[in-house]
């Protein structure tokens, strides 16, 4: 294993907004062994790399400056990580020609064996690009990132990047091209809750409802405790004919976490149906 890829190793979840692809939890957040009571010293370029991390969550700007001065000071492995937490901290800014800038040239400087990293570099770079309102250069990054991840056995990855092309296809209006990438995301990962909801909220946009119920079954089934999952579930059955189960999806989002955003748009979708007419027979009420 590389110094880089041992060191992207250590890194948390990727911050960028709207689920962007990083490595798994279970690789980047491993608990201690048990057996394990001696720590081994940080090497020079692991501790710039911890404490520019540190210094992203607590003072992104100052991380953003430092890791450019670090950036040009420096080259191979050492120059791609100093890029990796300088995207991180423009991500952090909201600057993201400059984040998209820094994960592109931390891909590019990846040796080519390395398709794993490459592929989380340039699936961040497509989120910033997204982000940053070029869903056509995402998409295209995107692409990329998805055929690296797939060269290195990474359905987690292949999928994380699918989705998020997804989005990017959902914004340049390409229906069908997004509900195809999304069903890649779904085959690759089918317990990520995200990625069925995603697939049944564009069935839904498409009028597909019974293909969007299905989807959404398998969103609560993965991700129970969602409120955008139950919020959806919820539309999905109000616009299917059935106001009871509508009615019973929002009420469970309020019960469950009743002082999120998710639950406040639940009170608000509830307040537009009719008022709830007992009939005695247990059914939906007709129309």
């Amino acid at each position: 294993m590389s110094l880089l890829i041992a060191l992207l190793l250590q890194v948390g979840p990727n911050p960028q907004a709207g689920g962007i692809a990083g490595e798994p939890q279970e690789l980047v957040n491993r608990p201690p062994r048990p057996e394990t009571s001696v720590e081994v010293p940080l090497d020079p370029v692991s501790e710039w790399l911890k404490g520019c991390l540190e210094q992203v969550a607590s003072d992104p700007a100052r991380a953003h400056a430092q890791a450019q001065i670090r950036r040009d000071a420096v080259a191979g492995e050492e120059r791609v990580i100093a890029n990796h937490c300088l995207g991180l901290a423009a991500t952090e800014l909201g600057l993201w020609d400059d984040a998209r800038a820094a994960f592109l040239a931390a891909r590019d400087g990846t040796p080519a064996d390395e398709a794993r990293t490459r592929a989380r570099f340039g699936a961040m770079a497509g989120n910033a690009a997204l982000a940053g309102g070029d869903p056509e250069g995402a998409v295209l990054l995107l692409a990329a990132a998805e055929r690296a991840a797939r060269a290195a056995s990474s359905a987690s990855l292949e999928a994380l990047a699918a989705l998020d092309r997804g989005r990017a296809l959902v914004a340049l209006e390409r229906g069908d091209e997004a509900l195809a990438a999304l069903r890649s995301a779904t085959r690759l990962a089918p317990t990520s809750g995200e990625a069925w909801l995603l697939e049944a909220t564009l069935l839904r946009r498409m009028d597909r409802l019974g293909e969007a119920q299905d989807a959404i079954e398998r969103a609560v089934e993965h991700a129970p405790m969602d409120g955008a999952v139950g919020l959806e579930a919820g539309v999905i059955a109000v616009l299917s004919g059935r106001e009871r189960a509508a009615r019973e999806s929002w009420e469970s989002v309020i019960a469950t976490q009743p002082d999120s955003l998710a639950a406040q748009t639940a009170r608000d979708y509830l307040a537009q149906l009719a008022p709830e007419v007992d009939n005695g027979s247990g059914e939906e009420p007709q129309p």
